[in-house]
């Protein structure tokens, strides 16, 4: 029976390679080609080199300025919201009433563009700061980094929380009642039954919020816009501005935009192994 769907696999996955091609693998191609030249136009393009990378690695490019801010809403930023993510998920897991609408109400950010939310918590944050402080969320990066913390947060918890019930309902119901007739404690049962048991969903929950950061560009530009002075403009935003707003760097922008895909790939392949080498411990 099995011989006989071999002949249809590549029906179904020709036309999946082939999208997957042309949305991603020919244009990384193209990009990585055009990140060794000059041009204005993908006509005139002259090689130059290595002059594009040594470039971005310069202080003046700022590129290594927003890496740095995106690392540090990278770290803060899984941090928190896996922790969130998880306790909710415990709470609600528990059978209580209304479990269903609160699941509803925190999953509902994530159904909301990056671009509206920013402009949401702009008016939000904004009247709070300048209410308490007479300051916007422009007067201080330090401002801007908690605002970007506070949206990233309220957006992507409850999709995170989604993961982990589900992580949580796939533990067998009477490993459950068997540690409770032993006397195990809830801090006990957490610590011995659940996490290990939920790993996978920390290890995928993981991979999402630390992709999600780096990736991160329309809360970004509609939150700050990189204000004041670039201080909180992330990796995403600043090779947009560096490729379509600053003429002859196009090529700069294309090398910035090859590092960021690298660098992603690499952080994701890097967490992904510790995480599956945790989990293998674990079992």
């Amino acid at each position: 029976m099995r011989k006989s769907y071999k002949k249809y696999y590549a029906l179904f996955v020709i036309p999946t390679l082939a999208a997957y091609a042309i949305a991603f693998v020919i244009p990384f191609v193209m990009g990585l080609g055009l990140s060794f030249c000059k041009f204005k136009t993908l006509k005139h393009a002259h090689f130059v080199g290595l002059s594009n990378y040594i470039y971005v690695f310069t202080q003046n490019s700022g590129f290594l300025g927003a890496l740095w801010f995106t690392v540090k809403i990278a770290v803060v930023g899984v941090v928190t919201t896996n922790l969130i993510a998880f306790g909710l998920a415990l709470l609600l897991s528990r059978g209580l009433k209304g479990t269903n609408f609160f699941r509803t109400i925190f999953f509902m950010p994530n159904l909301i563009g990056g671009i509206v939310l920013g402009y949401i918590w702009q008016l939000l944050l904004n009247g709070i700061l300048i209410k308490l402080t007479g300051n916007d969320l422009t007067y201080s990066a330090t401002y801007g980094y908690w605002g970007i913390i506070l949206l990233y947060n309220w957006q992507k918890i409850g999709y995170l929380m989604i993961i982990y019930i589900a992580g949580i309902q796939s533990i067998s119901s009477e490993l459950m009642e068997a540690a409770k007739i032993d006397g195990a404690t809830y801090r006990q049962t957490l610590h011995s039954i659940i996490i290990p048991l939920v790993s996978p969903s920390i290890t995928i929950c993981t991979f999402l919020a630390l992709t999600d950061c780096f990736k991160m560009y329309d809360q970004n530009l509609a939150l700050t816009g990189g204000a004041p002075a670039n201080k909180t403009m992330m990796l995403a935003l600043h090779i947009y501005n560096t490729y379509y707003n600053r003429k002859g760097f196009s090529g700069i922008g294309q090398a910035e935009g090859v590092v960021f895909t690298i660098l992603v790939l690499v952080i994701a392949g890097i967490q992904l192994k510790i995480s599956r080498s945790r989990e293998a411990k674990e079992v």
